[in-house]
């Protein structure tokens, strides 16, 4: 995974994610070796703020940011935000071996033109050396990763606003990749799992994050996610978006809403989650996973994951990062035990403060 990216690291980053509906942030510390939640909050965005993973207002999402913020009483001052893997190009390519860092800096600025397809002046770019190329070790592989400008200086804005320093700005899916290090011990298996399928459903958007042996392989974005189940509540009872969510989080709806509405959508989930799977399979040399670890806030759906596992046949959990760390007196553990499936970006963020 790339080490720096966009901007070279600082210590101790609060891990900010900016969502399509939510800001959530998080703040780690490591004691006597073992990770600790000092501090969490999370915070619903305006409606609008931020439209196909772009961010549209940036003014919007700093206040809601400071409001996070202040809520969690965090009094760190930097942060590291992320783009989604879609607003990203990644590419692996060969360099000579033994160059420095800067020599490397300059002469991917000369090639990489022919790697994206923008101006180079509109681009943020990192790379990251990855090791010698096999059988040929004149050469090394170098990890080059890009984004447009605009989508960096438009998170950097909103985290200004809210009064902190953006101290680097990362990948989601690299930051699913760290945080996979914080579920591994939740998988249980008599077999090694070499091969682990991440599916995060959110509010509007579901990823799919395979890894094997621990690294990314295979990343897809998809538009589905658990709003879908907000809207039809909507629809069927004539109740506001606001009324909706809350009548899903916390109960209190008519008789036939398990039978009608949600036992229908989690079997649309499950046809999701197995859609993103055969779109794997048919673009890879694999044709299986160990295990399907079930992430975002949608996962927390009782009885989803034992679907899935049903359904697909393959061993489910639902992700929680924070299975083996211990809390801080800031946190509230029943909050951030509710929101801890959504968390993998923000801890993954977070763990950039240990680089």
């Amino acid at each position: 995974m790339l080490a720096n990216l966009f901007k070279k690291k600082n210590k101790a980053v609060l891990g900010i994610d900016i969502s399509s509906t939510r800001i959530k942030l998080i703040e780690l510390s490591k004691q006597n070796g073992r990770l600790q939640v000092e501090a969490y909050a999370s915070e619903p965005l305006p409606e609008n703020a931020v439209v196909e993973q772009a961010i549209a207002d940036e003014e919007a999402v700093g206040n809601a940011i400071k409001k996070a913020l202040t809520r969690s009483r965090s009094t760190l001052k930097k942060a590291a935000v992320a783009v989604a893997g879609s607003a990203v190009i990644t590419k692996e390519i060969q360099m000579p071996a033994g160059m420095s860092d800067d020599e490397l800096e300059s002469q991917i600025a000369v090639e990489a033109d022919q790697y994206i397809p923008y101006p180079l002046e509109e681009v943020a770019m990192d790379f990251e050396i990855q090791g010698l190329v096999e059988g040929n070790e004149q050469f090394e592989n170098v990890l080059l990763a890009a984004c447009r400008k605009e989508t960096v200086e438009l998170r950097e804005d909103a985290i200004e606003i809210a009064g902190l320093e953006s101290s680097l700005v990362d990948v989601e899916a690299f930051t699913v990749e760290r945080s996979y290090e914080l579920l591994a011990s939740q998988l249980e298996s008599d077999e090694e799992i070499d091969t682990v399928a991440i599916v995060d459903v959110g509010a509007l958007m579901t990823t799919l994050t395979v890894l094997n042996e621990g690294k990314t392989i295979y990343t897809r974005e998809q538009m589905f996610g658990g709003q879908q189940l907000t809207e039809e509540i909507q629809r069927r009872y004539g109740i506001s978006a606001d009324e909706a969510m809350r009548a899903k989080l916390e109960g209190g709806l008519p008789d036939d809403y398990e039978a009608e509405i949600l036992e229908p959508f989690k079997e649309t989930v499950v046809q999701q989650v197995s859609r993103s799977l055969q779109f794997f399979y048919s673009s890879s040399q694999y044709n299986d996973v160990d295990h399907i670890i079930l992430a975002g806030g949608t996962s927390s759906i009782e009885g989803l994951a034992e679907q899935v596992q049903d359904k697909i046949g393959t061993p489910t959990v639902i992700a929680n990062p924070f299975a083996q760390m211990t809390l801080g007196q800031k946190v509230n553990p029943q909050i951030l035990a509710n929101d801890a499936p959504a968390l993998l970006v923000c801890c993954g963020l977070a763990m950039r403060s240990f680089d």
